[in-house]
């Protein structure tokens, strides 16, 4: 038997995997475009059952999301939030009102923060993206445990505790897959400004290497270009970028400086965004 793992971007392009295994299982990654910051999503489909991890930041990217579950023609049991940013869960309403039986859920300290934040998320991104945005968001219900499971294959929920509990991720020990972290990027300028202390990069460093350690045949970075691989080289990617970063705070004197010498040494990373907004909260121009 073989795991079918398929890459779904945004002009409808795929690419298709297959990794041996003892018992079937689908992982499709649907990937938001560069407006929606290249969030990804996963669909983890069984014999009978789906899951689908993050649901994407607009309207329009949970209803790719949608069609990739009608096309699969799985019953989606679970709707999980891994991370408490609104491109992991703005989705979820336009999910759930093509999925009523769907259960949308997150570990306590996704949906607290989540439940503490969500009217100022709006207040921002409410209006930027208009007519795409939610009207009403889902807060997940809290789970009361670690692992799910798709057609009996178990899906861990890791990095539930301590500094980022906030961002955990995921692992489906039967595939060798890591999923849905905003800890994991790939080709793009890496979203810093989530992570202000010293201790929490460490704990994201010690995080990377926890999931290297694992051996993972798949890796679904949280943000990508369409089409990069999903291997270990978005861990190699995020470490060495986040490491660039830390070493630069201190050697730039404001915050263009330090823009301008990651873009240096990254030329080819899309989303420069990311990177303007988490210079400036890195040498305190910005709060966030």
């Amino acid at each position: 038997m073989k795991y079918l793992i398929t890459i779904s971007a945004i002009a409808l392009a795929s690419i298709t995997f297959f990794a041996q295994a003892a018992e079937p299982l689908k992982i499709s990654v649907v990937t938001a475009p560069e407006t929606s910051f290249g969030v990804n999503a996963t669909l983890v489909t069984g014999d009978t059952e789906a899951m689908v991890i993050g649901t994407g930041f607009t309207r329009a990217d949970a209803l790719r999301i949608a069609a990739a579950v009608l096309d699969g023609g799985k019953a989606l049991k679970t709707i999980l939030i891994s991370d408490a940013d609104p491109d992991y869960y703005f989705g979820a309403e336009a999910l759930q009102a093509l999925f009523p039986d769907a259960q949308v859920v997150a570990t306590q300290p996704v949906a607290q923060e989540i439940r503490e934040h969500l009217q100022e998320k709006m207040k921002v991104w409410g209006p930027r993206l208009g007519a795409n945005a939610p009207q009403r968001p889902v807060v997940p219900q809290v789970l009361n445990t670690t692992v799910l499971s798709v057609d009996g294959h178990s899906v861990e929920i890791r990095g539930t505790t301590g500094e980022l509990a906030n961002r955990p991720y995921v692992w489906i020990p039967s595939a060798r897959a890591i999923t849905g972290n905003v800890a994991l990027w790939s080709n793009l300028h890496v979203w810093t400004a989530n992570t202000q202390t010293p201790a929490q990069r460490l704990t994201w460093l010690a995080q990377l290497d926890e999931m290297q350690a694992l051996k993972p045949a798949l890796v679904v970075p949280g943000h990508m270009k369409v089409g990069d691989a999903l291997d270990g080289r978005s861990i190699d990617f995020t470490r060495r970028y986040l490491k660039d970063f830390i070493a630069a705070i201190p050697q730039a004197k404001d915050s263009q400086a330090l823009s301008t010498a990651l873009k240096k040494q990254y030329p080819d990373a899309g989303l420069p965004i990311a990177l303007d907004i988490g210079a400036k909260v890195a040498k305190g121009e910005m709060a966030w």
